[in-house]
């Protein structure tokens, strides 16, 4: 039976709950054990789909369509175990959900309350499909103390109770902070947020203090003692130098020897941290370094991109070389010439994006890089801002433009109303809800023989994670494809573009889908290995 690690946060919010439960299911799995990683979201959206980038972070989308908390990129890229929609669950869904049940008569006119049927719903959520997995770690967003987490702090509280003896423990990520003045650590606000956790049922296990220097014994026994944990259990999360350094410091610190401990597994098999070791050594010791712009319109807030910086990275791992990211905001381009930002970089990334806003500022950045033959990678509507470009300069389409920005003569991009997934019609309405109601999830590709994107697969058959609900337009396809602008891959009935490249240009290309959103450390995706390598040979010519 599965044993399951509740990862709870306090003190602060931002702590990074979702990286330390990647970091520990890692472990777990180094250890030889399997593992499954659940998030618990307390914000009354359904998802966060309908939620602005610059508020929230990115969406991670999953191969089965769901649209959920960036953390889950976290667990797929630490743990490679791919997730689905049963992992993410928000109270508006749970909420939404109950509701309906209620609307059908479920209940049998009994009153429907938060005890015990929301929290009932968050434990049916926890439990179910977790047949042949050892662990299932589940963390908590938000912070202890908040009003909208209380009915997830219960529900958990009650399945330490309904499991059971020895199958739950709870992980507390705290904060100790450094007073400057004080010269010292100091342990109250972990006390105080103990405190909170206790008073509503739940007594942590294990202490994860968040610090930037090393806690001393003194401090950690204080904890222990105020805190009753053990003072081995008082884990010192100090801050690395990458992400992926962290699976090692925390197993140094001990984090995943007092997990097994406080399930009574001892002695524990011996970790294999090889390839997390391999990592952080290409990581910190790279041979070169090359600068990639991205062009972006939520650059305020990087975690709205935080899949693509990812991937990147790995891209970065695959050449041995440092990825130096330039974040610039595309409306900058817009009042004047792009090349004093670009002149320097070696390549130029586009991500995806919704709106108006900034678009003119990234087809200008297209254009300079398909000019100066600069690696470029348009990714979702950098895509679409590339075939724009296209048209506008080498079609003569001076009017091409994407019906998302408004009515246009020449939709060059225009709103999807149909396409298949699998052997069934999708349909959508152009005044219908925005939440859900994109192209999400996994589509199959057929990409053309011979196109530079099928050699960078090393296939003609891909599948990539999609979210978009604009589609370039095939009516232009032709004149597009004369002037050089390759239509490479396609959706399986020929319908729906899915990759554009020009063959005469070192590296410029063009994707519908997000392919950052399966990329890992210890397997960078091909395309963004592909394109990091078009980058360090540019390097060579700056």
């Amino acid at each position: 039976m599965a044993r399951y690690i509740f990862i709870t946060g306090g003190v602060v919010s931002s702590l990074g709950k979702g990286l330390a439960s990647a970091a520990l299911g890692a472990l777990l799995q180094a250890r030889g054990y399997t593992v499954r990683l659940r998030k618990l979201d307390p914000y009354l959206n359904v998802d966060p789909g309908t939620m602005s980038p610059t508020q929230h972070g990115e969406v991670f989308v999953t191969d089965d369509g769901a649209e959920t908390d960036l953390d889950l990129g976290h667990y797929e890229r630490f743990t490679g175990r791919p997730a689905t929609r049963q992992d993410n669950i928000t109270t508006g869904r749970i909420y939404q959900e109950i509701i309906a049940k209620e609307r059908r008569g479920d209940y049998l006119g009994g009153t429907v309350q938060v005890i015990p049927h929301v929290t009932n719903h968050i434990k049916e959520f926890v439990v179910e499909g977790n047949e042949g997995v050892d662990f299932v770690l589940v963390e908590i967003g938000g912070t202890v103390g908040d009003i909208e987490g209380l009915p997830f702090f219960e529900a958990i509280r009650q399945l330490g109770n309904d499991l059971p003896r020895g199958h739950a423990i709870y992980v507390h990520l705290t904060l100790m902070p450094y007073i400057p003045t004080a010269g010292e650590l100091k342990t109250k606000p972990t006390q105080h947020s103990v405190k909170e956790l206790r008073s509503i049922g739940i007594a942590p296990n294990i202490l994860l203090c968040r610090t930037d220097r090393e806690i001393p014994r003194e401090e950690r026994r204080k904890l222990g003692l105020f805190c009753n944990v053990r003072e081995s259990a008082v884990i010192e999360a100090r801050d690395v130098a990458s992400i992926y350094d962290v699976p090692q410091a925390y197993h140094e610190a001990g984090l995943d020897r007092e997990v097994l401990a406080a399930f009574g597994i001892e002695p524990a098999p011996k970790p294999d941290m090889s390839r997390w070791n391999a990592v952080s050594e290409r990581q910190h010791n790279p041979e070169g370094e090359v600068t990639i712009a991205i062009v972006g319109k939520y650059t305020g807030l990087k975690d709205a991109y935080k899949s693509l910086t990812e991937a990147l990275t790995h891209g970065g791992l695959a050449n041995k070389v440092k990825v130096n990211i330039d974040w610039i905001e595309s409306e900058v381009f817009e009042d004047g010439d792009p090349a004093p930002y670009l002149e320097h970089v070696h390549g130029i990334l586009v991500p995806g994006g919704f709106g108006q806003r900034g678009a003119e500022g990234k087809i200008l950045a297209a254009r300079f890089a398909r000019e100066r033959k600069v690696p470029y990678f348009g990714i979702c509507f950098g895509m679409q801002m590339a075939v724009i470009e296209a048209a506008r300069s080498l079609a003569g389409i001076e009017k091409a433009n994407s019906t998302e920005f408004g009515e246009t003569k020449e939709p060059v991009v225009g709103l999807m109303t149909e396409w298949m997934r699998g052997n069934e019609l999708e349909q959508r309405k152009s005044g219908g809800d925005l939440g859900g109601t994109m192209r999400l999830g996994a589509y199959r590709a057929v990409l053309r023989e011979g196109s530079k994107i099928a050699g960078i697969y090393g296939s003609c058959e891909i599948s990539e994670r999609h979210r978009h609900r604009y589609e370039v337009n095939t009516a232009y396809r032709d004149r597009l494809e004369e002037k050089g602008l390759m239509f490479a891959g396609r959706s399986p009935d020929g319908l729906l573009p899915e990759t554009v490249e020009f063959s005469d240009h070192p590296w410029f290309i063009g994707v519908q889908y997000h392919p950052e959103l399966k990329s890992r450390p210890f397997e960078p995706h091909p395309l963004f290995a592909s394109f990091i390598a078009a980058a360090k040979a540019q390097s060579r010519l700056v």
